[in-house]
């Protein structure tokens, strides 16, 4: 590719923001003028090339993108050094092609060690914008070496916050979510069950694998989700330790049991942190509470942050005579 002419390095010039790395742009307020698009498709290398990508994404130029990423498959054709593989897939990515970007890759071989990593990672990035479930497991699986508990510490950016920081999930989360959806559940709860990390993510995990197993292995699920529920307690997250047994409920509710159990392990749950609408909740199926004392307790649910608020432990008081279970402070 070698240094651009001159003519076409003094009009990118001229571009806000050209000079500088492409991944520091300042954002411009104009697009990039046609005259110097036309030049850099024709002229520019792939540096140039994925300048003019961004340039045409951020101002929704959609028959410039499609132009860029015709050039883009022909400019580097195999074979190619490992650097220039990787630029011109991340260039394609930059044109929001990610099925090309695939396709760039695949003219490289990762090996081992770090560019095997870096090639393993763009393409999960690929495939991730592609919604290609099977790429996602099977790049996420290679960087795994086969061993989904690997992945419990790799923390992948999946996007960023409103500050412009990136925002990361476990590797081994996104591994599940993709067999999930690719409808793998066996394999899924594999990967849930792999996972490290105690408290609330193993809660989480759990519970999870508890209601993709529930219609396989019942017993097992029910095993899965008492697991759960002490992951939850033990690192006092008592609203994950309400929804695992609204979970346990509904899976006894559909599986023909009374939900007995699991109803007043809430009760007692909800009854200890202040949770108002819980109890509202599971007292709606109860004809010895009035409707009157129903929206009364709808009124006076407190913020879950606010002093007493089911968020803040402790103890409540005894129940109101009339309504078992149900704390209704004046």
């Amino acid at each position: 590719m070698g240094l651009l002419p001159l003519p076409l390095t003094l009009l990118l010039a001229m571009v806000p923001g050209a000079a500088a790395p492409v991944s520091a742009q300042p954002e411009s307020s104009v697009p990039m003028t046609q005259e110097v698009f036309e030049r850099v498709l024709v002229e520019g290398g792939l540096r140039e090339l994925t300048l003019a990508c961004e340039d045409s994404d951020r101002f929704g130029a959609n028959e410039r993108l499609q132009l860029l990423r015709d050039r883009l498959m022909l400019i580097a054709p195999a074979p190619q050094s490992f650097e220039v593989v990787m630029a011109n897939a991340r260039a394609m990515m930059s044109c929001k092609a990610p099925d090309s970007a695939q396709v760039v890759l695949s003219r490289y071989g990762p090996g081992v060690g770090r560019r095997r990593r870096e090639w393993l990672l763009l393409s999960w990035q690929a495939a991730s914008a592609a919604l290609d479930q099977e790429r996602i497991i099977l790049a996420l699986m290679r960087l795994a070496d086969g061993e989904p508990g690997r992945l419990d510490g790799e923390q992948l950016v999946v996007g960023f916050d409103e500050s412009g920081l990136p925002t990361t999930r476990s590797a081994l989360d996104l591994l599940a979510e993709a067999q999930i959806a690719s409808g793998k559940t066996e394999q899924a709860v594999i990967t849930l069950l792999a996972g490290r990390t105690s408290g609330v993510i193993a809660a989480r995990r759990l519970g999870l694998a508890a209601q993709l197993l529930d219609a396989l292995e019942a017993e097992r699920s029910i095993a899965l989700l008492e697991a759960a529920l002490d992951q939850a307690a033990a690192a006092q997250a008592w609203n994950q330790a309400e929804d695992l047994l609204r979970l346990q409920l509904r899976l006894e509710l559909a599986a023909g049991g009374s939900g007995e159990r699991p109803r007043e392990r809430l009760r007692r749950l909800a009854t200890r942190v202040d949770d108002r609408f819980t109890l509202l909740e599971l007292d709606q199926g109860l004809a010895g509470v009035a409707l009157e004392q129903r929206e009364l307790l709808q009124q006076e649910l407190r913020s879950p942050r606010s002093p007493g608020g089911h968020a803040a432990l402790g103890e409540s008081a005894g129940p109101e005579a009339g309504a078992p279970g149900v704390d209704v402070q004046p």
